[in-house]
Formats: structure tokens, C-alpha cells, sequence
């Protein structure tokens, strides 16, 4: 959508459903990014493939740091405030008095898991850095942390960290199945064109607020990235 169609859009009064971007082409990119390099992180940590594992990871610190970023100047349902729920907001969600926003962007359930998740993989690359096997694999900042923050990085990594990727990872893969075959909820349609369908129902034949996606925001977005590489890449010259 480009800046001539900015313009919100309103739900019809008819059922006919309304199509609005609502996931901008940087949020896809980093999702489908994020979701191959976590698996070859995974893949790569149990086989043993080392060089390609700290690859992989200095690939998704870049991505977790662009999606900090782009969760403040993203597009209106990328932003964390978009799916920042309250309590009450989650409550009501669950007894089945959802708000009209909650079917647009992330429910209230999906944004606990992208929060969790992305802190979890946080957690994970930001151990690794410190992590050192005393085998062949070594983290980039050992050398700046004490041996015994190494030893509990390592740890952590190594076990309650990894069984906790693959658990969420495996969850957020099963929630999706669950939402697409038994609620018949178009989720990975979206997440690849980055426009949805919206109800009148849905959207209760109010004003509904596109996301941003033109050339400036996606320009924008490849710049803040570049910066992002460029930090990974520092980190990872400093292993020694």
C-alpha cells in the first residue's frame, strides 16, 4: 500500500469483507527471515555444525535488533503498542469478548507469544555470545565477562535455553495449525501478501487504520537494518 492509499479504510455495511495491509513487507521479511534462521539454529546447535551455528546466530541478532527497532517506527500493527495488551484486555480476549482490534493485527494470545518469544531468543543469542564450550566454540565477548558468567551462559545455553527455543518455536508452529484448520483463520496468507480480510463483524463497521508500506517506510526500514548487520558484524569480529 502506498501513500496514496494511506487513507484508512472503513468496513462496508454489507458482509462483504474489507482488504487492508496490515503487515508491512519489512515485518513479512523479518518473519520469514527469523523462522528459517531460528531452524538452521537449531539444526545447526544439535548437529554439531558450529561455524555455521555462530553464523546463523549473528543473523538473528541482526534481526532481533532491526524488530526492536521497527517495533517503535513500523507500521501501525507492527508496533509493540498494537499488541501491548492489558490485562483486562487478555481477560476479556479469553471470555470471548474480544475487542474489534484483536482480529485485525496480533490477538492477545499471539502477542504474548511474539513478546516471549522474541525474549527468549534474545536470551538465547545473548548467551551464546558470552558461551564458551572449552571444545571448539567460543562467543565473541567471553574474553570481556567473567568465567563464571561464561559458565552459567554456557549452561543456560546449552540446556534450559535450547529445550525453551524449540518448546516455543514448537507451540507458536502448533497455535498457527490449530488457528488455521480448527478456527479457519487465515494467518499465513497475510504474513505473505501483507493484506487481510476484514469483516464488517470483525472490524464493527468502524474506521480500520492500514499499516504503512511504501517506498519511504520500506526504504526506512532497509536502512535501520544495514545499521543492525553492521552491529552483528562488529560483535562477531571480535571473536578471537
Amino acid at each position: 500500500m502506498t501513500d496514496s492509499s494511506v487513507a484508512s479504510l472503513t468496513a462496508a455495511a454489507s458482509d462483504s469483507p474489507v482488504r487492508a495491509r496490515i503487515w508491512d513487507l519489512p515485518t513479512r521479511v523479518f518473519h520469514w527471515a527469523l523462522s528459517a534462521a531460528v531452524i538452521g539454529l537449531i539444526a545447526t546447535g544439535l548437529g554439531g555444525v558450529m561455524e555455521w551455528h555462530f553464523r546463523l546466530g549473528y543473523s538473528v541478532l541482526a534481526l532481533l535488533l532491526f524488530r526492536l527497532l521497527w517495533g517503535f517506527v513500523g507500521g501501525r500493527w507492527s508496533r509493540f503498542a498494537s499488541f501491548f495488551y492489558s490485562p483486562g484486555s487478555i481477560l476479556a480476549y479469553l471470555r470471548g469478548r474480544a475487542h474489534p482490534d484483536h482480529v485485525i493485527g496480533h490477538t492477545p494470545l499471539g502477542g504474548l507469544s511474539v513478546f516471549a518469544l522474541l525474549a527468549v531468543l534474545a536470551v538465547q543469542v545473548g548467551t551464546g555470545l558470552v558461551a564458551d564450550d572449552e571444545v571448539s566454540a567460543a562467543g565473541p565477548l567471553t574474553r570481556f565477562v567473567s568465567s563464571q558468567v561464561v559458565s552459567l551462559a554456557t549452561g543456560w545455553h546449552a540446556s534450559q535455553g535450547k529445550t525453551l527455543v524449540i518448546a516455543l518455536v514448537s507451540l507458536h508452529v502448533l497455535a498457527v495449525l490449530f488457528y488455521v484448520l480448527v478456527k479457519r483463520h487465515r494467518l499465513v496468507r497475510p504474513m505473505v501478501s501483507g493484506d487481510k480480510l476484514i469483516t464488517p463483524a470483525g472490524a464493527s463497521s468502524r474506521v480500520v487504520a492500514p499499516s504503512r508500506d511504501d517506498a519511504a517506510s520500506r526504504g526506512l526500514a532497509l536502512v535501520l537494518f544495514a545499521v543492525c548487520a553492521g552491529v552483528a558484524y562488529w560483535i562477531a569480529s571480535l571473536r578471537v
